[in-house]
């Protein structure tokens, strides 16, 4: 495929797009934002020890992106990979691990596949999302197994106050349309928030040098609903459900003309929760969820589906200067897969998690303990400290050491290339901190190292392996080692109306028993934006800069570095009506995510969005 060329037409882009970045980790003035995702307990942002980033309805709104991958890969520390369009694969990588070493929620619901291992990026519908938290580091020792590198926790629109209608209509390059409409309000004891959406796109060919130059489109459909009602003043049941359904065009190995490839996948997430505040120092809440994740695909049969269910009891007790937490947890896990056979397909986890946390004049700490009973491999203990130490009200300094634990997927379990003795992969990490933030400047600077061992990898070519189910050339096997290390640099301020950030990720992801770097995760990375009101409009630019990668493990198919620019341009029409104009790829810059698989060339977005306020 011929490379796609600087043009002169492309001269006018503005010097300051070269300049700034914004990493959408927080606010360029105020940090007004609660999170929970550090320790499932509500924290300001601003006194969250860990390193945490918080990207809110506006920023989402405004980024024009049209994945929730996408706009996390705007973030510090974090890369993605995709086997073509937004509803393609889609692989999300947090401090160089790979998509199975984070934990993802939405709305306090875990979702997860237990045959690939973790979540399905590519099937949550970023028009219903409306905030998503991050927490780069290990989260084992208070949400268990898979949070060896991260925690990703999504919330929906939720209700309030009042009442707020909203429509949104978008259109796009590759015949690509939206449609998405939400109502939220609340009076009295009830509050609630509905979301209905629909996307369809013609697509692009996924695989241009394969045998098949069919168009990859996509069709997503998706609802969301939260519901709330306040039994007596301190005490509150919620109901969250979302419902996203994808149809997606690929190209199968050796597919040709005029097959049509496609793949069908379904999100469903479903939470029940009581909060109860059973004084000014004592609250608790109840929860019981499910998360599916439905996959298939045709005319090349292939089915999955993973269902977790969960069941929580959060305890928080405010005690002298500090609280305690306590969290009793029951996980269940179960997979049905065509390649895997119906028995054994069934995982549970018991655990209790300890948690407490004071802040004493310049002091503060974290601590946080996990007991995890698995009922495949036995018991596994983490734990995490953090501690901060603030210089000045705008200094403070961090360090951290926490272990981390992954059970393996079923699939690797039980499949016809499972084997049930496998262990879980372990990690420690090790990391600190230096943050300054003086009114709208600040600056944060992370250096971490995470080492995991009993590292899951497919051997093949190695001899016959026995699974119980027959002898196979190949199976899976606690093998490997792996270390994350690097240094994450961000910043930002605001000059007069200029709104400028930036962040810089110097990353060295290595397999430690061969050398090799990681494959698809590069070690340099950054992002720059800047953003600025002109009369009635806000215009921003944005450059994204991805270092070299290697698409193997032996790192012998290199993918190339690239440079991506993007402007945005939005402007109110009227007190209901917004405009909003976003073009990516503005130097129509030829780059690869995946070898072999295309990614868009120059294209646009156009959204008109209508929200008046009562």
């Amino acid at each position: 495929m011929l490379s796609r060329q600087f043009h002169p037409k492309w001269v006018f882009v503005p010097l300051l797009s070269s300049m700034v970045c914004s990493s959408y980790a927080q606010s360029s003035v105020s940090l007004p934002q609660i999170v929970v995702v550090a320790n499932r307990s509500e924290v300001s942002l601003t006194d969250v020890l860990s390193d945490v980033s918080y990207i809110d309805a506006r920023q989402i709104e405004r980024s024009g992106a049209r994945s929730t991958a996408e706009i996390l890969a705007r973030l510090p520390g974090i890369a993605i990979s995709q086997t073509g369009g937004p509803a393609s694969t889609t692989g999300v990588f947090i401090r160089g691990a790979e998509t199975r070493f984070t934990a993802v929620f939405v709305d306090g619901i875990r979702i997860d596949s237990q045959s690939t291992g973790g979540a399905p990026w590519e099937a949550i519908p970023l028009g219903q999302i409306e905030h998503i938290e991050v927490l780069r580091g290990p989260g084992a020792a208070i949400y268990g197994s898979d949070a060896v590198a991260g925690v990703v926790q999504i919330f929906t629109k939720q209700g309030e106050p009042g009442f707020f209608p909203s429509l949104r209509l978008g259109v796009g390059s590759f015949n690509t349309t939206e449609v998405n409409t939400s109502l939220r309000g609340g009076e009295g004891r009830i509050d609630y928030a509905f979301g209905l959406s629909r996307e369809n796109s013609l697509g692009f060919n996924a695989q241009p040098l394969g045998t098949n130059p069919d168009k990859d489109g996509f069709q997503n459909n998706s609802y969301s609903a939260r519901l709330g009602f306040k039994l007596e003043p301190r005490q509150k049941i919620d109901f969250s459900i979302l419902d996203n359904v994808s149809s997606a065009g690929y190209d199968a190995y050796g597919s040709v003309p005029p097959t049509q490839d496609i793949s069908r996948q379904r999100l469903q997430t479903l939470g029940l929760n009581l909060s109860s505040v059973w004084s000014e120092l004592w609250k608790t809440r109840f929860g019981m969820t499910q998360g599916t994740n439905r996959y298939e695909s045709s005319p090349s049969v292939y089915l999955t589906q993973t269902q977790v269910n969960t069941y929580l009891l959060h305890s928080e007790l405010k005690w002298g200067l500090g609280a305690f937490s306590t969290d009793l947890e029951r996980r269940e896990d179960r997979l049905q897969n065509s390649n895997t056979a119906d028995v054994n397909t069934l995982r549970s986890q018991n655990a209790l998690a300890l948690g407490y946390g004071f802040k004493w004049h310049e002091h503060a700490l974290q601590a946080n303990a996990r007991r995890d009973e698995d009922s495949r491999f036995g018991s596994k203990s983490t734990s995490a400290l953090t501690y901060g130490y603030a210089f000045s009200p705008e200094l403070r300094v961090t360090a951290s050491s926490a272990t981390a634990f992954r059970a393996p997927n079923l699939f690797q379990l039980f499949s016809m290339y499972g084997v049930p003795s496998l262990l879980p992969e372990t990690s420690r990490n090790r990391e600190m901190g230096l943050r300054w933030l003086s009114g709208p400047n600040r600056a944060n600077w992370v250096i971490y190292q995470n080492d995991i061992t009993n590292l899951i990898n497919y051997t093949s070519g190695a001899g016959s392996c026995s699974n119980g189910i027959g002898p196979f050339a190949g199976c899976y096997s606690n093998t490997g080692r792996a270390r994350m290390s690097g240094s994450t640099l961000t910043g930002g301020t605001v000059l007069g109306l200029l709104k400028l950030s930036g962040t810089y990720d110097w990353m060295n992801p290595k397999n430690q028993d061969t050398g090799m770097y990681l494959a698809r995760r590069a070690r340099q990375q950054s992002t720059l934006t800047a953003e600025l009101p002109w009369g009635a409009w806000v215009l921003g630019s944005e450059v994204q800069y991805v270092g070299e990668r290697f698409d193997n493990a032996t790192n012998t198919t290199r993918l190339a570095p690239f440079s991506l620019m993007n402007l945005t341009a939005g402007k109110p029409i009227n007190d209901e009506w917004r405009f909003l104009a976003r073009v990516n790829n503005l130097t129509n810059r030829y780059y690869q995510l995946a070898n072999g698989y295309a990614t868009p060339g120059f294209n646009f977005y156009l959204g008109l969005t209508w929200a008046p306020q009562p």
